[in-house]
């Protein structure tokens, strides 16, 4: 029998998830910046703002932000890494990397590389990287054990991961408020806005199905890390988690 993963909250062959989830990214690429900032009340740009400002990075470093889409760490990356350092964006999905060379030609962002990639199989040598990002991508992975070891692979000795993801809270006021939002709200938001409700009930329910912070900080430490700490966001709505490969 073929192996099953989820897809929100439907079970399908591992085999089909990469094709389905770049369905919804091809979906949803061109409204993908103007729905982020609507569904969180414009808070993913100081949460990706927090996470620039904790990865350390240098310049003369060397940047890959994975599942980058529309390209937000990876124009601040740029300033910090100046002329002497490189960012590459990658995403697996052709459609959002498209929108980010868009979105920082439209910033006059240069000097950046762009890459598809599927995180499982990254194709840079070994100790290549001082800062491995993954912004409200990792959920949407396959293998998630198998593309954190790729991560610290890449990574040099001594270089950061950054995973910024929706995770668990420990509110009982902010998981009924943050239930009726996903599943009532969101949705119907992206069949206004990106006309395409079915996409973000995805969305939703990937989020549900995501590991929380505790499990993900173990299988960042599994993969070979030897030191992550996480600090909860929003109350917990969203985590960053940072490793560091020893």
């Amino acid at each position: 029998m073929d192996k099953t993963t989820h897809f929100g909250f439907k079970d399908v062959s591992t085999n089909d998830k990469q094709g389905l989830v770049r369905g919804v990214f091809d979906s949803v690429a061109s409204k993908y910046d103007l729905m982020n900032d609507v569904l969180s009340f414009g808070a993913h740009r100081l949460w990706k703002r927090y996470t620039i400002a904790s990865s350390n990075v240098k310049a003369g470093d060397k940047v890959l932000d994975i599942a980058g889409g529309t390209g937000d760490l990876a124009i601040e990356f740029r300033k910090k890494v100046g002329d002497s350092g490189q960012v590459v964006l990658s995403d697996i999905n052709a459609a959002m990397l498209n929108e980010g060379r868009k979105n920082l030609i439209n910033n006059g962002v240069f000097g950046v590389e762009f890459v598809q990639l599927n995180a499982q199989q990254i194709p840079f040598a070994d100790n290549s990287f001082d800062c491995v990002s993954i912004a409200f991508g990792l959920r949407n992975v396959t293998d998630k054990d198998q593309a954190l070891k790729e991560m610290h692979r890449i990574l040099k000795p001594g270089g950061c991961l950054l995973i910024l993801e929706f995770s668990k809270t420990d509110s009982e006021f902010l998981k009924k408020f943050y239930d009726f939002y996903s599943f009532s709200v969101m949705p119907k938001l992206g069949g206004m806005i990106a006309d395409d409700e079915e996409s973000y009930q995805y969305l939703a329910e990937s989020i549900r199905k995501h590991p929380d912070q505790e499990t993900l900080k173990s299988m960042v430490l599994d993969a070979g890390f030897g030191f992550c700490e996480y600090h909860n966001l929003s109350g917990g709505i969203v985590a960053l988690h940072k490793g560091i490969k020893v």
